[in-house]
């Protein structure tokens, strides 16, 4: 941790990070760890465009077919799953954007559409090959932890195939938590597969991962603490209000200024707020992250618009308490949190179960 907070950013990076286009990719993650050494997962999914998420189970021993470079459904590597998933898919597929498995390892696909550029397996490496959509689900129908993705990914191909729904390659990057307490982060960049530790368990969007922990060098001057006034030739100065000691915090929507909030935000709550509820705790940390419609415009000539502007937004936001086995979700058009457990679900049952979000919002009454 010591190492990364006194890597200073190059002039190089920063300029890399400027010359970027400018693409849709708002979702925030983070692992808040508990004292008893369990944690819980959190994120919010923005990508630009309506996903149509309902949340999914997937069972122990389901088949699952990989898209080859072709795109087709069982061209690629098929496997059959170890452990049971719950979570949330898209398009109403078996796509898994965000979830958690029976064991504990949980984490989430989230854009990286500047940087992400998969390999290109030809031959048979294209039959041992499965799409980037389908990362997250491959890694928790198959592994309990991250050290095991680790040893394995490399064994395989990820291919650049396009996605129904989506109109072409999406372009993400995988975050993955296990009940040790270790985090990771996989990224294909410029064809190459390339694994970060991730010590602090926060992962937005572009740069890729290394940036944005080199990046957090800028900002190790931030602290909890609020600042005493200072005394200047008699004068006494104060600050002017509570809040002094991360004045300077970024607090744009920028994935570099989010991953930078979500960085101090859990490192403070995991060492001032430990005595809190998890679940609850993460629940108000995520909120700091949701992005309303209207304050960050798609215009028609993004790639992500399809000819159309509009608004990009947090259409949902998820929280993951492994060690309870309990998947939490609030989508954008309800106020209400659902939840879902492995405890309502027979983790050998032949069928996956789609159960669509409802839109229901009901607010308490107190006289």
């Amino acid at each position: 941790m010591k190492k990364i907070l006194n890597n200073i950013l190059s002039i190089t990076a920063l300029s890399s990070a400027i010359i970027l286009p400018s693409i849709a990719n708002a979702c925030t993650s983070f692992a808040l760890k508990s004292p008893d050494g369990s944690y819980v997962y959190a994120r919010t999914a923005e990508f630009g465009r309506p996903l149509d998420e309902t949340v999914i189970f997937i069972p122990r021993n389901h088949q699952f077919k990989g898209a080859g470079p072709d795109g087709v459904a069982g061209s690629g590597l098929n496997w059959s799953s170890k452990y049971a998933i719950l979570g949330v898919n898209i398009f109403h597929k078996e796509v898994v954007l965000d979830g958690m498995n029976e064991k504990g390892l949980s984490g989430g696909i989230l854009n990286l559409p500047n940087s992400a550029v998969y390999q290109n397996p030809t031959g048979a490496d294209a039959k041992n090959s499965i799409a980037g959509y389908q990362m997250l689900m491959w890694a928790l129908s198959n592994f309990a932890t991250v050290e095991e993705v680790k040893t394995a990914l490399p064994k395989i191909f990820v291919n650049g195939s396009a996605l129904q729904g989506w109109n072409g390659t999406p372009k993400v990057h995988l975050t993955l938590h296990d009940m040790s307490g270790k985090s990771i982060v996989v990224e294909y960049l410029e064809g190459k597969l390339v694994i970060t530790d991730n010590p602090i368990g926060v992962m937005t969007n572009d740069p890729p991962m290394s940036w944005q922990l080199t990046n957090i060098g800028n900002y190790i001057n931030l602290t909890t603490v609020e600042k005493l006034p200072i005394t200047v030739n008699g004068a006494k100065f104060s600050p002017p209000s509570s809040g002094s000691g991360l004045h300077g915090l970024p607090g744009d929507f920028l994935s570099s200024s989010r991953f930078v909030r979500a960085f101090v935000y859990v490192v403070g709550a995991e060492k001032y707020a430990s005595n809190q509820p998890q679940v609850k705790l993460a629940w108000h940390l995520i909120n700091m992250f949701d992005i309303p419609p209207g304050t960050v415009e798609i215009p028609a000539g993004d790639p992500y618009a399809g000819g159309v502007s509009g608004w990009e937004y947090t259409q949902d936001s998820m929280v993951a308490d492994p060690k309870n086995q309990t998947y939490y979700i609030r989508n954008f058009s309800s106020v209400n949190i659902k939840k879902v457990s492995f405890k309502d679900f027979n983790l050998n049952s032949k069928d996956v179960k789609m159960i669509s979000l409802s839109d229901s919002n009901n607010y308490e009454t107190i006289r």
